[in-house]
């Protein structure tokens, strides 16, 4: 409950500059999950947190309906005013937590979900919560991204991350992400990874607090002079602090018989 607390705090706060940057991240955000969701893309969705609905207004127009899920208020109100804008008229807007769904056993045809595991407590009891609520052979869809697969470097860069926003928990490695979804029951898994790169000063300003900015930027100038890139192409370019983030996207299915 507590930690819950802190990421409606959190992204609250985040909301606007949040809503800016969920949008601009990938212009084939509506292609790149359609896809990936197969026949489940025209049946009944659950977009799992949600934030300010990018994935939700791009996978509406084909779905029979899609529930619009968060833990916070401010991020509803984005996906609500950008399904209104759209004209989009068939997706229902909940809020709560991902590791508790308020949903009854095989609701939906497809689940997705974007950004968020990282932000998860329990990031298996979010899968197994998809699990749950997904009908048989209906698909999931979950895009986050990834730490090093190397332990020191892993902890390294979910430091930064915490720094940065305490409602981080961890990113986990490729292979922790799919054992995880693997665990929950699913099969067919297939797995598509690329890297976005970023600046560190574009990243830092999403989370809106000027007090984090300063000391982060000492921090990550220091491990970069010093050759330590956390795993994420920690480095200084032209005398900007940029890396990159890699981005894992996965895709699975429930099967047909549990």
């Amino acid at each position: 409950m507590e930690h819950l607390q802190r990421v409606t705090a959190e992204f609250a706060r985040q909301a606007e500059t949040f809503a800016v940057w969920a949008e601009n991240v990938d212009a084939d955000v509506g292609a790149r999950f359609g896809a990936a969701l197969g026949a489940a893309a025209r049946g009944r969705l659950i977009d799992i947190a949600c934030g300010p609905g990018v994935v939700t207004a791009a996978l509406a127009p084909n779905a029979a309906a899609v529930v619009a899920f968060d833990a916070t208020e401010p991020m509803l109100a984005k996906a609500r005013a950008r399904c209104a804008k759209a004209g989009i008229r068939n997706v229902e807007f909940k809020i709560g937590d991902a590791e508790n769904l308020p949903f009854a056993e095989a609701e939906f045809d497809g689940a997705v979900t974007r950004a968020a595991v990282h932000h998860f407590a329990r990031p298996q009891r979010a899968f197994d919560e998809m699990f749950r609520v997904l009908r048989p052979s209906g698909a999931v869809v979950i895009a986050d991204v990834v730490s090093s697969e190397d332990a020191d470097e892993s902890r390294l860069h979910n430091a930064i991350e915490r720094l940065r926003d305490p409602s981080h928990v961890r990113m986990l490695p490729a292979s922790e992400l799919d054992a995880c979804v693997r665990r929950a029951g699913f099969c067919d898994l297939e797995a598509a990874t690329w890297d976005m790169d970023r600046e560190l000063d574009e990243w830092l300003a999403i989370v809106s607090d000027p007090a984090r900015v300063e000391p982060i930027r000492i921090v990550a100038r220091t491990l970069a002079e010093a050759g330590r890139d956390a795993g994420f192409g920690l480095s200084i370019k032209d005398g900007r602090i940029v890396f990159f983030h890699r981005w894992r996207l996965l895709r699975a299915r429930k099967p047909r018989e549990t």
